[in-house]
């Protein structure tokens, strides 16, 4: 049984795949087009509101420092995909990327991690915007009715209808295709990059030196139910992260990671770009580096503006700027958050809807989502389902608190890409490679062990959840995705591999 459970698909067999007329996806997207969606995806909920969580209850002003930590534990796992992507240039991304690696279950393992990550992902962006979309209109004399309104703290039962009709919406801007979706990206992250330089420009001439002081605090109380120590280390260790000083910035890059989530969705949309070989690792690399620079500098800023103690929660750039006396700021930010998360949600929807598609065509879930619009060239089948249900699962379900579920998906995901960079160099020496990851094994060894850590500071109750989940996973394996599986079938002699263009006897 061992055997089958890690039989690895070859990488010219994926690509191989991809040529099938009815499971062959549309290649319409450049170089810009994958930065812009890296932009669009990571610059939201992060940039907007975690700013102040971190400040006022760990970093200080050294959040910007913070994000500096986080987005090197990024750019270690971007440096794995980006050599992983033009390498085996399918839609899958992680979950593809272990199935040529480390073997079928792995793979399915992070698949099914995967469709958590986004989904939750989307949902939780969705019911975010709805609240953003609220209060602009409550600040214009319109309000919601309760049973409409969004869930998150609502004592009555209802449906969150805005996070909903936005989730349906990006539904079927996906299904009509790539090209429509990157050109709406591209107006929106222009959108909400222009609110963001407006941040760190203006915000620059209200900043004061004596906010900086302390630059690092040496001891900042919590607020109640906000600290952030993990009982993981405590367990493993006998102790637990300091939620104040050198220790609370590496507990607040645990949480100010989440502003990161999104750059390994570029990955997913490699069998969609007319080179991938060239411009995967651009995108990828690119969105990164302009992301991790703009949060620091707007970290920088928000915190000189404002002392880190009086930073809001829910909207400190906003409120930064209400406090000294320019309100007008606040409304335009705002807007910018708002229409910003669309793109955000849009995302991440696509990525989730290619990793299953990608599971559908190797046969580990119904090969009846693997089919391709015959005038699209979308996978609409899959990006139909999982739209309904992440709508009403917007709708209906205040989803704060299990968030935190993204953040461990996406950090597991790093961990096994890393690896796989390792073991696909042994094992095939011989694949051309376009990108390659410089100072390999020590550059994949780092990004485990960075992702590891950032792991372990997160709070056990999101372990448990995941443990769960993945539970829940090996059930449906081991029931149908080990015995349908093309591979499987493949060695049975019940069906012939691709072979160019031709479908499947």
């Amino acid at each position: 049984m061992s055997s089958t459970l890690f039989r690895t698909k070859k990488v010219e067999q994926s690509i191989l795949d991809t040529e099938e007329p009815e499971h062959a996806l549309k290649k319409s997207l450049s170089a810009l087009d994958l930065t812009v969606f890296g932009v669009g995806v990571i610059i939201g909920t992060g940039i907007f509101v975690l700013t102040g969580t971190v400040a006022k209850n760990n970093a200080g002003p050294a959040t910007a420092l913070a994000f500096v930590a986080a987005g090197v534990a990024c750019a270690l796992a971007a440096l794995c995909y980006a050599e992983f992507a033009s390498t085996v240039p399918v839609a899958g991304s992680a979950y593809t990327f272990s199935y040529a690696s480390l073997g079928e279950l792995p793979a399915w393992i992070i698949g099914w991690d995967l469709v958590l990550e986004f989904a939750l992902g989307t949902a939780v962006v969705a019911v975010g915007w709805s609240g953003y979309i609220q209060s602009l209109m409550d600040n214009a004399g319109w309000s919601m009715p309760a049973a409409l309104g969004s869930r998150e703290g609502a004592d009555v039962f209802g449906f969150d209808i805005l996070a909903a009709a936005l989730v349906l919406v990006l539904t079927g801007i996906l299904v009509i295709g790539m090209k429509l979706s990157a050109r709406i990206t591209s107006v929106v992250v222009a959108i909400k990059v222009t609110v963001v330089l407006v941040v760190i420009v203006a915000g620059a001439f209200l900043i004061k030196g004596d906010n900086y002081d302390p630059f690092i605090p040496k001891e900042q109380p919590v607020e109640a139910g906000a600290s952030l120590d993990s009982p993981l280390i405590q367990l493993m260790f006998g102790w637990a992260p300091s939620n104040f000083g050198v220790m609370g910035i590496f507990t607040a890059a645990s949480v100010v990671f989440f502003a990161f989530i999104g750059f390994d969705v570029v990955a997913t949309a490699a069998e969609e770009t007319k080179n991938p070989q060239r411009d995967m690792p651009r995108g990828i690399l690119g969105s990164l580096v302009i992301c991790t620079t703009l949060y620091v500098l707007v970290s920088i800023v928000v915190t000189g503006m404002q002392h880190y103690s009086e930073l809001s929660v829910d909207a400190p750039l906003a409120d930064a700027f209400k406090a000294t006396g320019h309100p007008w700021y606040a409304g335009f930010i705002s807007f910018g958050a708002a229409v910003g998360l669309t793109t955000v949600c849009m995302i991440l929807l696509l990525g989730q809807t290619r990793v299953f598609f990608a599971m559908s065509r190797d046969g580990l879930l119904p090969r009846f989502f693997s089919h391709v619009h015959p005038r699209f060239k979308t996978p609409h089948r899959p990006t139909i389902l999982l739209g309904v249900i992440i709508a009403i699962l917007a709708g209906f379900t205040p989803l704060t608190e299990l968030a935190a579920l993204v953040n461990i998906g996406t950090l597991f995901a790093f961990v096994v890409v890393a690896i796989g960079v390792i073991i696909l160099r042994r094992s095939r020496p011989d694949l051309p490679r376009s990108f390659r990851t410089p100072w390999v094994p020590v550059i994949p060894i780092l990004s485990v062990c960075a992702s590891l850590w950032l792991m372990i500071n997160l709070p056990a109750e999101t372990w448990v959840r995941f443990g769960i989940w993945m539970a829940a996973g090996f059930l449906v394996y081991f029931l149908y995705g080990r015995t349908h599986s093309r591979l499987a079938l493949r060695e049975a002699g019940e069906e012939q591999p691709s072979a160019g263009g031709g479908g499947t006897p």
